[in-house]
């Protein structure tokens, strides 16, 4: 599943925070790849779910998960804030 992270509308985050973000997070962390697409970053998540789940449920661990990866860089990066981001499904 792909998501997109941006610049959260709530907060105002350097113009560069999604560059750093980027840097920190690398090309594949965990069970998720990220790339920089214009103005977001996107996020594939690379996770088998059961054919049981629906795809809301997908969507919705998938998100978690990189909402995780975001928190976890962002906790031990200085000038990075996880609530500077917003992540979201990619249509």
């Amino acid at each position: 599943m792909r998501f997109k992270i941006t610049r959260h509308s709530g907060y105002t985050p350097p113009e560069d925070a999604l560059d750093l973000l980027l840097q920190r997070l690398g090309a594949h962390r965990e069970s998720v790849s990220f790339a920089k697409v214009g103005a977001e970053i996107w996020a594939t998540v690379e996770a088998d779910a059961p054919v049981s789940m629906t795809q809301d449920e997908r969507a919705d661990i998938g998100r978690r998960t990189v909402l995780g990866v975001v928190n976890e860089v962002c906790e031990g990066a200085p000038g990075l804030k996880s609530d500077w981001f917003a992540v979201s499904s990619a249509s």
